[in-house]
């Protein structure tokens, strides 16, 4: 028999953060903190929306751009919140999770050989679309000591001639960096002079504790060259819903949507229904749980601080990335380690790229209670991996 397999999807390696999730799940009184999915429940209201949505037997396709409602909802929250407006009709599309979004950018914008800039760490499927899409990924190395921020140096360093689109994954998983708005002046006179395209992950704009969330998108002569990708998931704790959003001039939409139309006809109806309702009345909801993740990043901090473990300060998303160069292993060593000798599941920064090596993404999207008792236990190694090194074990 010939070989059944696209040799461009077997050399794509699978994500690297389901191994220690898939572990744990079967590992009796193990703890994790490698999953990044809010420990709240999708609010009250909002699920009662979905009920109802359902109880009425509105469970029909929507058009393929989605529902009307939303798309406007969504308009009129961009502009309150980030300050771009975007016309309902022509701009916004709604997907099946932000994940469908980078997708359909990829597919809609790149010629085979165009260049992607993808800074890493960052999230896992941007490499594996860019792929997909017969982009050549150009990775861009995040250094710790920029606080994992993308500088205009860094840009200008990876920019050729076959350069077209920029990835922008801020606030970013995994490190928690964030980009703020003099940072994203200086990235957006590189676009702009280098005539590239954004697209701009922003899917944690809501999860942003030091100031408000800027979008690059907002800034003069940027909007026309951003794709805006976002989402229900991490702000509303919806990720079992599966919705998220595109915002793109109409150009560019066009053609997202014809690939959608084709892929997918429409995201969950009753999906839709109930992010209309929380645009419209989540803002409290996302504040508690802002609040909530705030308290757990300081605690984090604070706790790093007393084992001595060198962890710059996140401002974003509910990640913190810790570096463990001093134990002298690799980041899957340690996570390998620290899963068998306490029972606690952490996830290698390489799963983000080979730059996250000597780091570990750590989620605090779980209760105080939990990561309270995950540190502990990884207080418990850190004292023992010293004392091995020390000679004293």
């Amino acid at each position: 028999m010939r070989n059944p397999l696209s040799d461009k999807v077997v050399e794509i390696q699978p994500s690297g953060i389901r191994k220690f999730f898939d572990i744990v799940s079967e590992m009796k009184d193990a703890i994790s903190l490698g999953v990044g999915e809010p420990d709240f429940d999708t609010p009250w209201h909002i699920r009662d929306e979905g009920i109802y949505t359902l109880e009425r037997g509105k469970t029909f396709y929507t058009s393929n751009a989605g529902l009307m409602e939303l798309r406007q909802e969504i308009c009129n929250y961009l502009k309150r919140r980030v300050n771009v407006t975007y016309d309902s009709k022509s701009e916004v599309l709604i997907t099946v999770g932000g994940s469908e979004g980078i997708d359909l950018a990829f597919r809609a914008m790149i010629n085979p050989g165009d260049e992607v800039l993808i800074p890493q760490p960052s999230y896992v499927s941007y490499l594996p679309c860019a792929v997909l899409a017969d982009a050549k990924p150009v990775v861009i190395n995040l250094k710790a000591e920029n606080q994992f921020r993308l500088t205009k140096e860094e840009l200008l360093e990876h920019i050729t001639p076959k350069t077209k689109l920029l990835v922008l994954p801020f606030p970013n998983n995994p490190t928690g960096a964030i980009m703020e708005k003099k940072d994203l002046e200086e990235i957006a006179q590189v676009v702009i002079e280098h005539d590239l395209y954004v697209l701009s992950d922003e899917i944690y704009s809501e999860l942003s504790y030091k100031e408000d969330h800027v979008s690059i998108a907002s800034l003069p002569g940027m909007k026309e060259r951003t794709i805006l990708i976002n989402g229900f998931s991490k702000a509303y704790a919806m990720t079992g819903w599966r919705l998220g959003y595109a915002c793109a001039p109409k150009v560019i939409m066009e053609q997202m949507v014809k690939i959608h139309q084709f892929a997918i006809m429409c995201a969950p109806t009753n999906s839709q229904y109930a992010a209309v309702d929380a645009l419209k009345n989540g803002d409290e909801d996302v504040r508690v749980m802002r609040e909530a993740y705030d308290q757990r990043r300081r605690y984090l901090m604070h706790r790093f601080k007393q084992m001595g473990l060198e962890c710059f300060e996140p401002y974003g998303a509910f990640y913190v990335f810790p570096c463990i160069k001093e134990f002298g292993m690799t980041s899957e060593e340690f996570a390998t380690r620290l899963l068998n000798d306490q029972k606690v599941a952490v996830v290698p920064g390489t799963a983000f790229g080979e730059c996250g090596e000597g780091f570990l993404r750590i989620s605090y999207a779980y209760s105080l209670d939990n990561l309270k008792e995950a540190l502990g236990r990884m207080e418990i190694f850190i004292h023992k991996l010293r004392e091995e090194k020390n000679g004293k074990a």
